[in-house]
């Protein structure tokens, strides 16, 4: 915004060069703009410095500024190609040319199809009102590029690079601005960076999405020039974010960035084919649970100091940058000052900040099952118990024992649960994410093997670091399709098939999650692979007695039941999947019937289900209702 008196000024400016304007045309001779006086601040001679603009631009831009904003300037006259001449001599033909300044930054337009003498100038509409002092995003860009606010505090380790990054930061000449490419996770981080370079500099931020960047030539072309144009006018700072998809989006992306003047941040994992040069690289690291603790002390304040060693949980379970950590605060709100509480509402805000990529990658299971609902072998509910046990303690023995600084393969705890379908290996998954206190998503194989070399590969480095936020369990189910024998070399796809199996393992040894696989077929798995996963815990067709329990735990308390016999039901050999299915489809009959749930309508569901199961109708199982 500008005061009165800058207002004022830039009026009187504008005033004095259309008058000069006007005089010259009243001779019809050539002329040249006078010289700002001491002091101006004008729009008008700001922009003649941005743009690199002569006499003879100003002339040809007075000109056509004139019947917008000051008819009379013309004395009657059209803004035309011809009149531009006549007030600035033969140079405005060069000077009116696409290349030179005046129409490479589409400051005008010229309008017409006839006689080039004959076409009539038009100022641009953002140019005509950043000379008037009134500024705006230009229309043609709303939708592509936005301005970002001013980041209140990207925390010391952004502020310390950017610090690092500002001598680099200046124009240079004909090479112009540099382009500087921030690589790594963690979008937030990047972004907290190009934002402490713009404010170091005074800078404005403005964002693009690499996903927004035209695919066609010339519209890149054209969108290129008027973000330059808008970077100059602003004094701002594009930042070019996100991941490119095929190499169609790359080159586009690197094509776009190239014809780009203007001071450019790029923030990616993976640098760009660039020709434009200077072009500087930088790597950003994770930061350290140590720092991640500074900084959600230094967000909480004096509420931070009730929690102790809560807090390093929260800083060690919980990879959010300095934005998300500052969401989860604001969510948690004030509320009571109890340690305890406090922490519990700061673990649930932080769990929904870490789901914001994951969410649009992988299906979130919200679990509502305990230790309770599981009926399994006591050495199966042991082994699940412990490796709960290795996620809850995954920091005090890698952090503080020392065995993350001997390197990240094996810290993973990566687990198989195999067995039948419907003998609890979904429902355990479910047990331990409610016990962590931490999501549990399961993965859509479909979504992640590409046909694509290279692409299955992706896929799973999105997911698995998108999941790193917040530690998330991740369940890839049925991961026979992907995780089977790794075959012999025979020919190319067999080959990049066992690559995208090495690649998968690399990635569970160094999750610092927990990354479960169920299968229906353990024997089809590969011996090498099993080698490398921490638990393997066999899921048992359910004998007579646990499907006795599960039948005496099948109904909710509050669903009526009448005479049954869990022992009885046992008999119908099932798993625990299938005597959920026949339960709930005997309590719709029940409700339609407007009765208790009784052994009638149990059998009833039971031989609708062995129908869909293709499962025979025996004596043995059914008794007399066979």
């Amino acid at each position: 915004m500008h005061g009165e008196n800058w207002t004022l000024a830039n009026r009187r400016r504008l005033a004095a060069l259309f008058a000069a304007l006007s005089d010259a045309l009243a001779g019809t001779k050539t002329a040249e703009p006078p010289a700002p006086g001491p002091g101006t601040a004008s729009r008008i001679d700001s922009l003649a410095d941005i743009f690199g603009l002569g006499a003879c631009d100003m002339m040809i831009l007075l000109v056509a500024a004139a019947q917008d904003i000051e008819p009379a300037a013309l004395g009657g006259k059209s803004a035309t190609a011809g009149l531009a001449r006549a007030v600035a001599g033969d140079e405005a033909w060069s000077a009116l040319c696409p290349q030179a300044p005046l129409r490479r930054w589409r400051l005008i337009e010229l309008e017409g199809s006839g006689p080039f003498p004959e076409r009539i100038l038009r100022l641009d509409e953002r140019i005509l009102h950043h000379l008037l002092g009134v500024d705006y995003l230009d229309a043609r860009l709303e939708g592509l590029v936005e301005l970002l606010p001013e980041q209140a505090d990207p925390g010391d380790a952004e502020y310390a690079l950017a610090a690092d990054l500002a001598p680099l930061w200046r124009a240079n000449g004909v090479d112009g601005w540099p382009v500087l490419h921030l690589c790594g996770p963690g979008l937030e981080a990047k972004r907290g960076v190009a934002a402490a370079l713009a404010a170091l500099h005074g800078q404005r931020l403005f964002r693009i999405g690499r996903a927004d960047i035209p695919p066609g030539g010339y519209e890149r072309l054209v969108l290129a020039r008027l973000c330059d144009r808008e970077l100059a006018l602003s004094n701002g700072l594009l930042l070019v974010e996100g991941e490119a998809g095929d190499g169609n989006d790359r080159r586009a992306a690197a094509d776009f960035v190239d014809q780009l003047l203007g001071p450019t941040v790029i923030a990616a994992r993976d640098a760009l084919p660039l020709r434009r040069r200077p072009r500087r690289r930088f790597d950003l690291p994770e930061a350290t649970p140590g720092e991640r603790r500074a900084f959600w002390s230094r967000t909480l304040g004096a509420r931070g100091e009730v929690l102790g060693a809560q807090l390093d949980r929260l800083a060690e379970q919980f990879r959010l940058d300095s934005a998300g950590v500052r969401a989860a605060v604001d969510l948690a709100g004030d509320g009571a000052a109890g340690g305890d509480r406090l922490a519990d509402r700061l673990w649930s805000a932080a769990r929904m900040q870490a789901r914001r990529r994951l969410d649009d990658l992988a299906e979130r299971i919200e679990g509502r099952v305990g230790w309770g609902d599981l009926v399994l072998p006591p050495e199966r509910i042991g082994q699940l118990r412990e490796i709960a046990v290795h996620v809850r303690r995954a920091h005090q023995v890698n952090n503080d024992w020392g065995w993350a600084g001997r390197g990240e393969r094996g810290l993973g705890v990566a687990a198989l649960f195999a067995g039948p379908s419907g003998t609890g290996k979904t429902m355990a998954a479910e047990v331990l994410g409610a016990e962590l206190g931490l999501d549990l998503y399961r993965i859509d194989l479909s979504r992640v093997v590409s046909k694509y070399i290279g692409e299955t590969e992706k896929n799973l480095r999105r997911i698995f670091e998108a999941a790193e936020a917040g530690g998330a369990l991740l369940l890839f189910d049925e991961a026979d399709a992907l995780f089977g024998k790794r075959s012999e070399v025979k020919d190319s796809h067999d080959r990049y098939a066992n690559i995208e199996i090495s690649y998968l393992l690399q990635r569970m040894e160094a999750y610092r999650g927990l990354a479960i696989l169920t299968t229906n077929l353990k024997s089809t798995l590969d011996g090498a692979f099993l080698r490398r996963l921490r638990f393997i815990v066999d899921f048992p067709f359910p004998d007579a007695a646990l499907r006795g329990e599960i039948w005496r735990r099948v109904f909710p308390p509050e669903t009526p039941v009448d005479g049954l016999d869990a022992d009885a039901l046992a008999r119908l050999v099932v798993t625990g999947g299938t005597i959920r299915t026949i339960a709930i489809n005997a309590a719709f009959m029940a409700a339609e019937r407007e009765s208790a749930v009784d052994l009638p309508l149990i059998m009833a569901a039971a031989r609708q289900e062995y129908a869909k199961l293709d499962k025979p109708v025996t004596a043995a199982e059914f008794g007399s209702a066979a």
